[in-house]
């Protein structure tokens, strides 16, 4: 399979190299997964208390 020490050294090399790739691209996915999801769930509640504060003045009217 490798012809030489060096051979199996780089191969090595480039296997770790992609396996810690792959962590940081999948660290920075989870990272932008639940900004946005804290993000919308701020929007909705701000949705939220500003339908119900406007329903309890049209219901004092």
């Amino acid at each position: 399979m490798f012809s030489t020490d060096a051979h199996f050294l780089l191969a090595l090399h480039r296997d770790h190299a992609d396996e810690l790739r792959a962590e940081a691209d999948s660290a920075r996915l989870a990272r932008s997964v639940s900004r946005g999801s804290r993000r919308n769930r701020t929007r909705a509640a701000w949705g939220r208390r500003h339908d119900s504060a406007a329903s309890g003045v049209r219901a004092a009217k």
